[in-house]
């Protein structure tokens, strides 16, 4: 159990990384996913082949698969947009608006009863980002590609909810990662005509980034999520998950010094999606329905 929990914690360290990453590598944030989906794929692809884990679909599956590869590129870049409009402490902070958009999209998409308590939650996450915005006008951009960030990654756990019931882990991520890619090249044209980058080929230093990044912060970290998930609940996973904002802006300021960048209302807002994730912790761990096999 103890191994688990190490494998879970070291999964979302990783994951509040990525921001750290991202800001390193000097490429164009389009550019930045494109290399990561690929180097993903080639990573994934060969491990999955040499373990005989990834398993051939059909082509209208490849299709469904690959819209949700979509939403996870379209993530990707609106966060990578907001690391380097903004900065990683802010897009990190956007990012917990997702429960907001969750608690909509989620009853939506599945006819369920919208659950008025999260949806009050989620306005509060949002609020803090509000007045983030609101008192941050230089990241004005940044804060747009992290609300639509936030919005994708609402939307790709939901979606993979239906899939997970018909494929694998290992090979639904293959082909999400797959789809996505080749549906991001077609789309990065017109991306550019808004967003143009300044270079298209990595530097050296860009490519050992994204080699860290594909590597430890999509691979490994997938790899030790799935792990952990033998020995621990989905249930304590999620929760633990609510650590990558605090992750994520802890090392912003150890690397980037950005603490010095914010000021007391950056505070202010962050204070309140905090407020958020506590209130939403301590909701799940009183819930009469909640079990230890949840």
């Amino acid at each position: 159990m103890k191994k688990a929990f190490l494998q879970l914690h070291i999964a979302v360290f990783l994951a509040g990384f990525t921001a750290i990453l991202g800001k390193l590598i000097t490429l164009n944030e389009g550019l930045l996913v494109w290399y990561r989906l690929l180097l993903s794929v080639l990573i994934i692809g060969a491990i999955s082949i040499y373990k005989k884990e990834l398993k051939g679909i059909h082509w209208a599956d490849f299709f469904s698969i690959s819209r949700v590869g979509l939403i996870l590129a379209i993530h990707w870049v609106t966060f990578y947009g907001s690391v380097k409009y903004a900065n990683a402490s802010v897009a990190v902070v956007c990012m917990s608006g997702a429960g907001f958009f969750s608690s909509l999209l989620d009853p939506l998409i599945h006819r369920k009863k919208i659950v008025v308590v999260e949806l009050l939650l989620g306005l509060i996450a949002i609020f803090g980002i509000y007045i983030i915005f609101d008192f941050h006008p230089q990241y004005k951009t940044g804060i747009i590609f992290g609300v639509i960030s936030a919005l994708g990654s609402s939307m790709f756990p939901i979606y993979n909810k239906r899939l997970l019931k018909k494929f694998t882990p290992e090979t639904l991520v293959f082909f999400e990662f797959t789809g996505g890619f080749l549906l991001l090249t077609c789309f990065l044209p017109f991306y550019f005509m808004r967003f143009k980058p300044l270079f298209y080929l990595p530097s050296t230093s860009d490519w050992l980034w994204l080699l860290m990044l594909s590597i430890f912060c999509t691979v490994i970290a997938f790899d030790l999520q799935l792990k952990s998930l033998k020995k621990i609940s989905a249930f304590t996973q999620n929760l633990t998950y609510n650590l990558e904002p605090v992750y994520g802006i802890i090392l912003a300021f150890i690397v980037f010094k950005e603490h010095a960048m914010l000021n007391k209302h950056f505070y202010l807002g962050l204070s309140f999606i905090i407020l958020a994730i506590v209130l939403q912790m301590v909701r799940v761990l009183l819930s009469p329905k909640r079990t230890t096999n949840n």
